[in-house]
């Protein structure tokens, strides 16, 4: 080793080294004998820790010369670096471990040379390759996350020149020691807190580490471990595509194997929660910031996981603690709850109401002002948000504390407090929170007057006109601001006192309210109404005028004046006995010259006063105009020049926008009315109504060209309409004003429903219904259809109109419903119909009265939504089977959706619900009779010609036979009981498919459906009562006159041949005219005649089947113009005719040429349709004894391996059809709806028509006894 070139060559102190390597210790320290030592193989390790620990307190006391020494040589200051960093990775001893890491650091922060940084990351990626197990990472793990924590500049240098070293990190997460986790952990979160770090490293964590890292935390068992985990975590959330990353990430099914969390749930929320529960306030405090971290950047994305997590009820739990840092950790988490309605649906306010009113108890024995201030809030926002059908206070002795605890809070000597304390107050005067009998009458006495005497005891706001030496002295400023809090607390004051004059009027129509129904007999209790009435004329006689008199001598607030003659209002209804006395008490007081001061200053002819006499003022240009709205005058100020400028600029703003003239550019006006609400709301002011609207109309107009409002701006547009008495002062009829209330959470929530309902109203005011129109050319629907894209963007909003519809008028409910009902028509939404299913169901039993019974839209409704899955409601029926009872026939537009509901609920569902549906259905003995009017009315009624559009009664006749082709289908399923049988004349319903005339072609599909149903029960229905020329007959009592006739009972040989030849007919001119869907139904229904005739007498099946006609149809069906005979109806007949040996109806001859066009064909490509019924036509020819030649029986086996392997990957569909009444049809007549099979029943006996949208097919299966024979068909609506 060299010595130092300025010290000379004498020996040092230790005898060995120039004395230039001694520091001046006591007793002196040797650098040169010091590093000899630590680099001395053979020294023991006390000698090492002794040398070490000389040198940290040289590095702590004497750091300039020990760096100085060190600088003269590089060499030995390497050697130096180099040597410790060795000895942190070498040494054994856990407590020489930290000294080397300790002093390293030390050394390497002071020398302040990044060549001594890069060394170090070498070093350590060098030892992270080589090392063999994780656990001989841990110093180096935790030596970087030393340095990455001394020197700031340190993590930047890691992620941009040593990037590889992060590859390491998450090994390290993997190894099951919670100590190398740790240092990891808090390595991590070094690198995350840099911005540098956090841009380079984002890939990593979203591909690496974010699911680790989750689990870590979740599995973390050490106090060390779970905060590294939370200090990193803290450092994630305050990034928000790292937040969105962290809420967005769900356990895989692989990953809950071995997890505590189920399959699907965010672990993020259960892992906070989990460490809630550790008892330990710092996890507590450090876990509830995280969740706070979280929500901050967007409530009403992230709530919802936290709320279904039960995390607020361990925050709530966690109020009873003496961590002010916990507290105010909980209350801000809980504070952004609010904001999100599932917090209050899910009852945790009731629930944690009590902990809150204890933990403000505690909150006021301190001296922390800003935490009293915060609780408050919370309990404000609860009170304010808390819906009227959630009860908040279910125990009476939290709400009477409740009241204890705001009157402590009134009685604060810091004004800011007190003022949350008043809003809290306003906010507490609700009828929903004090419903609970006995109402308190006496303590909210106490409460009214201690807040009333608390702000009338304040000193009267000085003058807030300027004087000179203001400019020169702030004091003026602290004056202003304490002016605008004494105004503030007045303005809550009154608006408790008026929410307390409001409650007395609403408990005036409760009578458990009017006394105490606990007093006992003969005694006078003072908890009555009255009494408290009479309390309230009494204390605004003697605190509340004299003290809002004495404030008007010095300054004019229209708010507060709006408040207070508000209250005065309602005043006169609260004791109406007393109404002359209070008046004269008024007039006395000179309050009638003030209110007509008043009113000349702020509502009568306001407006044009304003424009008169502001507008040639306003001399400034657009630039200035809008900086002047952001403007803030002098609060409660008499001089109101400024404010008359900026409402003067806005309703020439609104006067010029609602003219088409946009003299402003719309982004810059949106800002600019932003800041003007917000400089109102800072100093407590509220505009007038007429300003207010021209600014909501604004806003709403130049929404598209600005940024989307924030919370805060938000929150004050909330509060400003809060203190409205009407919402339709404010309201504008417009499409984008809707849109706006519409857009923001916050808005929708408080005001939704009022503005819809103002639309609606609105709308009903200006158009009437066209009852003659069609259902699409309604001009009700037309002055609609700007609400519809909303509804699509936003589908909460259909449960506010879903509440119009029980709570509004019948005309706007009426014009909501076909609203509803157009928006289902063109948005076929999963998710939206299983919102909206109960809700149809629970509104159509409260409409089910004399008042509301001609309302036709809610059945109509709901079948539009009921095919979307699954009816979880088991008795779903019930209700519209109720309603179809009290029906007639002829009252078409409610009984044909109602069918039409029914025949979905007896189709959608489970098994188990299907048959108790069926069973209520059957039991309905009206339903039943109705139903039998309705399918006589096909006999009578008449078909002049063949519509364009399926008119509403022939829709109705549709739904009933298809309706009691289902009952009897599902009668017979279930053996169910029958409570009413339905009669049918055969020949009637044969001769409707025989002389079909001009009937809609569903209706012909229809009666076919019941036919086939009828047929595959032998007629053996419990359910019908068959009627044969006129004579009532059961199925199972048959009369015969001929052998054939008595074989085929009750069918008769004449009508066999009848229907077949008309079937024939049918398909001809059906196919013809490429009506697929009666096409599929009638040869369906030949299929199933066949089936019948083959039960009762084979003989004359197989004559039926070989009638040489049917040749003919065959012939002209292939020569029909069809491209291909791959056509599943043809494939079908064919399969038919093959099936029952018809020699001489189908050749071989057809037969080869339908498999070499199958041969030739791209199977892959045919329809699912089409593959099914040629599978079963090759499977038949295989089956069958047709001579053929062995290539093509090798055909049809290569055919059916293609076909088979296709079948077995292809996905199942359903084409479910019903009439709508005024629709075109799309497939003759019907409408078409793709469903998924596992909807549908997959009984072998009745298979649902499969196939894709637009062309309807027929599944085929096997039925014993007879091989591959074609499977009933159905019709699903």
């Amino acid at each position: 080793m060299s010595a130092p070139p300025s010290r000379g060559l004498a020996a040092g102190p230790c005898g060995r080294h120039a004395a230039g390597w001694a520091l001046p210790l006591r007793p002196p320290l040797c650098i040169a004998c010091t590093l000899g030592t630590l680099r001395d193989g053979g020294a023991s390790l006390v000698r090492k820790k002794h040398a070490l620990s000389r040198l940290r307190d040289a590095l702590a006391w004497q750091a300039l010369p020990v760096i100085q020494l060190l600088a003269l040589d590089e060499r030995v200051c390497a050697s130096l670096v180099g040597t410790l960093f060795g000895m942190c990775h070498s040494v054994e001893d856990n407590d020489a471990q930290d000294q080397f890491i300790e002093v390293l650091v030390q050394l390497v922060a002071e020398l302040k040379s990044e060549q001594y940084l890069h060394c170090i990351l070498d070093e350590s990626q060098k030892e992270l390759s080589k090392a063999t197990t994780m656990r001989g990472s841990l110093p180096i793990f935790t030596l970087l996350g030393k340095l990455a924590d001394t020197i700031p500049v340190f993590a930047d240098i890691l992620v941009v020149k040593h990037s590889n070293l992060v590859d390491h990190l998450p090994l390290g997460l993997m190894y099951p020691n919670e100590g190398v986790k740790a240092a990891v952990c808090y390595l991590y979160g070094k690198l995350y807190s840099s911005p540098v770090g956090t841009e380079r490293l984002s890939a990593h964590f979203e591909e690496k580490l974010c699911g680790l890292f989750l689990n870590t935390l979740g599995h973390a068992q050490t106090k060390e471990l779970q905060v590294n985990c939370l200090g990193l975590l803290k450092e994630l959330l305050k990034s928000d595509h790292f937040v969105s990353i962290l809420m967005n990430n769900s356990r895989t099914e692989e990953e809950s194997e071995n997890s505590d969390f189920s399959e699907g749930e965010n672990p993020l929320p259960l892992v906070l929660k989990k460490l809630l529960l550790t008892r330990d306030e710092m996890l507590q405090a450090a876990s509830s910031h995280c969740v706070a971290a979280v929500l901050v950047h967007s409530p009403s994305r992230y709530a919802s996981a936290f709320i279904h997590a039960d995390v607020p009820e361990f925050l709530f739990e966690c109020l009873l603690c003496n961590s002010e840092i916990l507290i105010w950790s909980v209350y801000c988490c809980l504070l952004l709850l609010t904001e999100e309605r599932l917090f209050f649906s899910k009852c945790h306010t009731v629930y944690g109401i009590e902990s809150l009113v204890r933990s403000l108890q505690d909150v006021l024995q301190l001296n922390n002002v800003e935490l009293q201030k915060q609780g408050l809030l919370l309990f404000t926002e609860i009170l304010k948000r808390q819906p009227v059908e959630i009860t908040l206070f279910t125990n009476r002795g939290v709400c009477l504390d409740a009241i204890d605890v705001l009157m402590k809070t009134v009685d604060c000597p810091v004004l800011e407090v007190v003022v949350e304390a008043v809003k809290a107050v306003a906010a507490f005067l609700r009828k929903d929170h004090l419903s609970s009998p006995p109402v308190p009458y006496e303590k909210l006495q106490e409460l009214l007057e201690v807040v009333l005497k608390r702000c009338a005891d304040l000193s009267p706001p000085q003058s807030s006109k300027k004087h000179a030496g203001d400019l020169l002295f702030p004091v003026s400023q602290s004056l202003s601001r304490v002016s605008q809090r004494q105004g503030q607390l007045l303005l809550n004051t009154l608006e408790s006192f008026r929410s307390a004059c409001r409650l007395a009027v609403e408990f005036q129509t409760d009578p458990m309210a009017q006394e105490n129904a606990f007093t006992a007999p003969g005694s006078e209790s003072k908890e009555t109404l009255s009494n408290f009435s009479e309390f309230l004329l009494r204390i605004c006689d003697s605190l509340c005028i004299p003290m809002v008199m004495n404030y008007l001598e010095r300054a004019v607030s229209s708010s507060v004046m709006e408040v207070f003659i508000s209250a005065l209002n309602t005043l006169f209804t609260v004791v109406p006995n007393m109404r002359i006395k209070f008046s004269k008490k008024l007039a006395s007081s000179s309050f009638i010259r003030l209110t007509l001061e008043l009113k000349a200053r702020f509502c009568s002819r306001e407006m044009s006063e304003l424009l008169q006499k502001a507008l040639p003022q306003l001399n400034y240009t657009v630039a200035e105009s809008l900086l002047l709205l952001a403007e803030n005058p002098e609060a409660f100020s008499l001089d109101q020049s400024l404010c008359s400028h900026q409402h003067c600029f806005i309703l020439l703003s609104y006067f010029a926008y609602t003219l088409g003239d946009r003299f402003v550019p719309e982004a810059e006006l949106f800002l600019a009315i932003r800041n003007f609400l917000l400089s109102a709301q800072d100093r407590g002011d509220c505009p007038p109504p007429y300003i207010l609207r021209a600014v909501l109309y604004l806003l709403a107009i130049c929404q598209d060209k600005g940024k989307g409002l924030d919370s805060r701006s938000l929150c004050t547009i909330r509060r400003i309409l809060d203190n409205l008495p009407d919402l339709g002062l404010v309201y504008v009829h417009c499409p984008l004003l809707l849109e706006f209330f519409l857009r923001y959470p916050e808005l929708m929530g408080r005001f939704g429903h009022q503005v819809l309902q103002l639309w609606f109203s609105w709308e009903d005011c200006n158009q009437t219904r066209t009852e003659g129109a069609g259902f699409g050319m309604s001009d009700q629907l037309n002055s609609a259809n700007p609400l519809l894209p909303i509804l699509k963007s936003n589908s909460s909003i259909l449960l506010i109109l879903l509440d119009l519809v029980c709570s509004s008028p019948v005309e706007v409910a009426q014009k909501v419903l076909v609203t509803l009902r157009t928006f289902l028509e063109r948005n076929e939404d999963a998710l939206v119909c299983d919102l909206l299913r109960s809700r149809f169901l629970q509104i159509l039993q409260q409409l089910l009265e004399p008042a509301h019974f001609a309302e036709p839209a809610i059945p109509g409704a709901a079948a539009e939504q009921g095919h979307e899955g699954a009816g979880q409601h088991r008795l779903q029926a019930a209700s519209p089977s109720n309603l179809c009872g009290k029906c007639r026939p002829r009252d078409t537009d409610l009984l044909q959706p109602s069918l039409n509901f029914l025949y979905w609920s007896l189709h959608q569902t489970t098994p188990c619900s299907q048959q108790r549906a069926v069973a209520v259905l059957l039991s309905n003995v009206c339903l039943l009779e109705l139903l039998q009017k309705v399918l006589e009315c096909t006999w009578t009624r008449s078909f002049p010609s063949e519509p364009a559009y399926l008119s509403p009664e022939d829709a109705l006749l549709c739904s009933g036979w298809l309706l009691a082709a289902s009952l009897v289908i599902y009668q017979h399923r279930y053996n169910a009981e029958v409570h009413q049988t339905l009669t049918l004349d055969l020949t009637e319903v044969l001769n409707a498919v025989i002389f079909r005339k001009k009937k809609p072609i569903l209706l012909l599909v229809s009666i076919m459906q019941f036919l086939r149903a009828v047929l595959r029960q032998n007629f053996s229905s419990s359910l019908l009562v068959i009627v044969i020329q006129n004579t009532a007959q059961r199925a199972t009592q048959p009369q015969p006159s001929l052998l054939e006739d008595a074989a085929l009972h009750p069918f008769a040989m004449q009508q066999v041949f009848s229907l077949l030849i008309s079937l024939q007919n049918l398909l001809v001119h059906v196919y013809l005219q490429k009506d697929l869907l009666l096409s599929q139904a009638v040869v369906a229904c030949l299929e199933t005649l066949l089936e019948y005739l083959y039960v009762k007498n084979q003989d004359v099946a197989l004559h039926v089947a070989s009638q040489p006609w049917h040749r003919f149809l065959l012939l002209t069906l292939l020569n029909g113009g069809q491209k291909s005979v791959l056509q599943p109806d043809i494939l079908r007949l064919v399969t038919l005719f093959v099936r029952y040996q018809s020699s001489n109806v189908i050749s071989q001859k057809e037969i080869s040429l339908i498999l070499r066009e199958a041969a030739e064909a791209n199977l892959p490509e045919l329809p699912e349709a089409t593959s099914r019924a040629l599978h079963l036509f090759l499977r038949q020819v295989q089956s069958s004894h047709c001579q053929m030649e062995a290539v093509e029986a090798g055909t049809i086996r290569t055919l059916l391996e293609h076909l088979s392997g296709q079948r077995s990957t292809c996905a199942k569909h359903q084409d479910i059809v019903y009439p709508f009444a005024g629709q075109k049809p799309l497939i003759g007549g019907a409408r078409v709806v793709e469903q998924q099979s596992p909807l549908l029943s997959t009984d072998s006996s009745f298979s649902p028509w499969t196939g894709g949208r637009g062309h309807s097919q027929v599944t085929f299966g096997e039925r014993e006894g007879l091989t591959y024979v074609p499977n009933s068909a159905f019709v699903y609506f």
